[in-house]
């Protein structure tokens, strides 16, 4: 390992455990306020007056951003897409149904009214850096030999420029590499951009990614700076990358190449130090071969590949995260002393976890919901090939259920003639949302022209 090696981790591992919250507001009363309020708490609090104030901050080093909607220059909600790995609560004066609809569409974790109670809004926080830090410590632990050796390599790639792919299936944990990645290198003073490639119409992704000349197409009224400028002397994460449409895997290959992005509707090109880290659960080789993607970005996005194993070839690290997790899931519902019980355990070590650790996770903390005793058994974890539990269980979360359930049989029932932007506005939900949910649910769809 590199002389610096432990140092950068050990550094990396306190900045990721530390409950760093941005307050984004024009107000510097409410701004001062509760900074206080937060930091009472035990929240590390920093401050912007408005978007382009917040982004001259690392946004990726953030557990939670808290902005109001309305913000000199721009909205609250234009950080949503930059930084899609934190989470965003939106707050506004003007509060109503459709402006909290339209908010949670574009990819806001909750939506406040002002004036909020600051009670509430610490709740909500602890709720949703709770999770995520959960989500951030948990992947890279375990001790079986693929992880161990992926850490090795971690040490080894971080600190180079080179571009990185990673492959691995859903929810095992490949943001979280990409993250460890630009924390470890020598670009972590910057924001690190993220992308779900999968989340954004194929008519919009170019415009996302390189940005657009006023005029270059209908609705184009201003000119716009794409995620590739916006990453500049950073690291930009295109996360399931095999679902880019192939007019834009053309434009990102000259990125790599040449250095440089031309915008939509722009004759001229910018100059830029990109670092690209890439993600997919798909087989790329097998895309390349039906000419579904391009062959020389391909091998331009190949050069150092981190495989992420799936959770039932882990072993015993199985057990390790699941006590893991109950331990931090517990102690956060207020249920410390809850342990697994023999069966349970059989039960975790049997599964196949076709979701991974993010399956995981969601199983064990909604046990600890439902637990009323000191013991997890076996049917409260809810792994049945049904999925669903077999005891009775309160009206909610039964309502919850129901829900998942109305969600699947609509998705099979109409994907087939709809596309992916009409399934999510019939169901009322944003396409990143309606992609999120197929993964949770194990019904991905794969790519197709109508997608």
């Amino acid at each position: 390992m590199l002389p610096s090696g432990r140092k950068a981790d050990d550094s990396t591992d306190k900045r990721l455990r530390t409950q760093n919250i941005l307050i984004v507001d024009d107000d510097p009363v409410i701004r001062s306020s509760l900074k206080t309020f937060l930091e009472n708490h035990n929240y590390k609090v920093c401050e912007a007056g408005s978007v382009k104030e917040a982004v001259k901050q690392d946004l990726s080093a953030f557990s939670a951003i808290v902005s109001n909607l309305k913000l000199p220059g721009g909205k609250g909600t234009d950080i949503i897409k930059l930084v899609p790995e934190v989470p965003v609560i939106i707050t506004s004066a003007q509060a109503s149904l459709r402006s909290a609809v339209e908010t949670m569409k574009l990819g806001a974790a909750d939506y406040i009214a002002r004036p909020f109670d600051f009670d509430e809004l610490k709740a909500t926080i602890h709720e949703l850096t709770g999770n995520q830090q959960l989500h951030t410590d948990v992947e890279m632990l375990g001790r079986c030999n693929a992880v161990s050796s992926l850490k090795k390599q971690l040490g080894k790639v971080a600190p180079t420029d080179t571009n990185v792919l990673i492959d691995g299936e859903s929810g095992t944990g490949k943001e979280l590499v990409a993250r460890k990645i630009h924390f470890l290198s020598g670009r972590a003073e910057r924001q690190m951009i993220s992308l779900n490639c999968a989340a954004i119409p194929d008519a919009l992704i170019e415009s996302e990614l390189f940005g657009h000349e006023k005029g270059a197409f209908s609705g184009a009224t201003s000119d716009r700076v794409g995620l590739v400028e916006a990453a500049d002397g950073s690291t930009l994460f295109l996360d399931e990358i095999g679902e880019l449409p192939l007019s834009a895997q053309a434009r990102l290959l000259r990125v790599l190449q040449e250095g440089e992005v031309r915008r939509v509707g722009s004759g001229e090109t910018r100059q830029v130090s990109v670092r690209l880290i890439a993600s997919t659960h798909r087989n790329l080789q097998a895309l390349v071969n039906d000419d579904a993607f391009r062959e020389d970005l391909y091998y331009r996005l190949n050069v150092v590949k981190l495989s992420l194993p799936p959770l039932r070839d882990r072993g015993q690290d199985v057990i390790f995260l699941a006590k893991h997790f109950l331990a931090t899931i517990a102690e956060r519902h207020g249920k410390p002393k809850l342990r697994f019980s023999e069966s349970a355990v059989r039960c975790i070590r049997a599964y196949a976890w076709p979701g991974n650790i993010r399956e995981l996770q969601n199983a064990i903390q909604r046990a600890v919901i439902l637990c009323e005793g000191k013991t997890i058994r076996e049917e409260l974890l809810a792994l049945e090939p049904e999925q669903k539990p077999s005891i009775p269980i309160a009206e909610d979360v039964d309502h919850k259920v129901s829900l998942e359930d109305y969600f699947v049989n609509f998705v099979l029932e109409n994907q087939d003639r709809m596309t992916e932007t009409e399934i999510a506005q019939k169901l009322g939900i944003s396409r990143k949302a309606l992609w999120q949910r197929r993964q949770k649910l194990g019904i991905p769809r794969e790519k197709s022209k109508n997608g």
